[in-house]
């Protein structure tokens, strides 16, 4: 009998061996997954205005937000919880966030008054207990959507959106994404201060049914008071919806990226500044944008394979060390990331001569310095990290990119 069970043992722990590789591979492969869900809908207006209605704002910033990554993160699914004018009940919105084994879950509303017309301002909510009866009030108006639906009782669990007392349950309740919740909230925060010009009203938590009940990083949005004549008139703006948008856009490239690098050591995600920007690239003194290409094919490739690859000089897939016969690993800053090709004298290079680039994944990735010697290239990285403060270090062998870690640990055992 004890033969038996250790045998059968020694074949569960081969399969687990055989398997691994395979369910590791599958995981990292996935594409990052984004759920937006854009408040409210259908019979459900959310807070009414003089001559709008919630529902309307919210789905248009969800779509142009969801537009913007679709068009700068291609290896980004993104899934919305409605994209019409339909009602979709509250726990619905969590499931198919948690259905699609979603990374992000991002709820978008408008905030309102009903005594106050002159409070404006943009917030951002975290699961939470409300600290404040402002903040509690705020989670009643939303988790008051849940009257709309006739079995509340039943599939809510008898929580009643207008009772304080309900709001209990979340006094005692653990988040393990609170951290990264709270973080992507202050990120979308400093950019609807710095990038839409809005007043800050801050990070907050409070008792969301839809945050409580999705199982990833998830926070809600309160783009601004419908309340506000001034305000509502800006939410219902081409520009104003535009722009709230383009902020909730740049605080998620910012997070992927640190997400990214701190799973895998670099990312796939462009940099903030490259959606500033979608003029072609700068052709002075009269270079054609061939040229430009060209000229950037041919400084990031050694003399033999510019022959090579002639005619197909924007298709470039890989760097090849400039070090000719090195098989040690070559250490280079990736400073920059891009949907499109730049020129060489583009400003966001920050006047740095001897520019790279290698393409992945349908983006532009430059880097800058090419050498062995790792402590070399650290050292140059923190030279530059206030000119390229998300700037970091990657690894090539053979024309080949290889695990950063690994490529540290052989330099570090060669140079003991």
């Amino acid at each position: 009998m004890r033969f038996y069970k250790g045998h059968i043992l020694n074949n569960l722990f081969y399969f687990i061996l055989f398997i691994s590789p395979f369910s590791l591979n599958s995981i990292e492969a996935r594409d990052f997954i984004v759920v937006i869900d854009a408040g409210h809908g259908g019979h459900d207006p959310g807070a009414i205005g003089r001559y709008s209605k919630e529902k309307n704002i919210n789905l248009n910033v969800a779509l142009k937000l969801g537009q913007q990554i679709k068009e700068y993160c291609p290896d980004v699914k993104v899934i919305y919880t409605r994209k019409s004018d339909v009602f979709i009940p509250l726990d619905r919105r969590a499931e198919i966030a948690n259905d699609a084994k979603a990374d992000l879950f991002i709820s978008i509303h408008t905030n309102a008054l009903a005594k106050n017309n002159s409070v404006t301002g943009a917030s951002t909510w975290t699961l939470g207990l409300a600290k404040s009866p402002a903040n509690l009030e705020v989670a009643k108006r939303e988790n008051s959507v849940i009257l709309y639906e006739s079995d509340y009782k039943t599939r809510y669990a008898g929580f009643n959106p207008n009772s304080a007392e309900s709001y209990i349950i979340f006094e005692f309740m653990q988040d393990k994404y609170m951290s990264q919740s709270v973080h992507l909230a202050s990120l979308i925060q400093k950019e609807f201060r710095q990038t839409c010009s809005r007043i800050d009203r801050g990070v907050h938590q409070a008792g969301f049914l839809v945050l409580k009940a999705s199982a990833m990083p998830s926070i809600l949005v309160e783009l601004g008071f419908i309340s506000n004549p001034n305000e509502e008139e800006y939410l219902n703006s081409k520009n104003g919806s535009s722009t709230l948008a383009k902020g909730i856009f740049r605080a998620f490239l910012t997070y992927k990226r640190e997400q990214e690098i701190r799973l895998k050591g670099n990312n796939s995600t462009p940099l903030m500044t490259d959606m500033d920007s979608k003029t072609a690239p700068d052709t002075t003194n009269s270079q054609t944008t061939d040229q430009v290409k060209k000229q950037i094919v041919d400084q990031s490739k050694p003399q033999n394979l510019q022959k090579q690859e002639k005619g197909n000089i924007t298709q470039p897939t890989k760097v090849v060390s400039t070090e000719k016969g090195v098989t040690d690993p070559v250490f280079k800053i990736q400073i920059l990331t891009s949907s499109r090709l730049l020129s060489l004298n583009d400003k966001r290079f920050k006047g740095l001569k001897g520019i790279e680039y290698y393409k992945e994944s349908g983006l532009y990735k430059y880097t800058y310095e090419a050498s062995t010697n790792y402590n070399k290239v650290l050292k140059t990285k923190r030279e530059l990290s206030s000119l390229f403060k998300d700037a970091f270090i990657i690894a090539w062998r053979d024309n080949e990119k290889m695990d950063v870690h690994t490529a540290i640990n052989e330099f570090k055992i060669k140079n003991k």
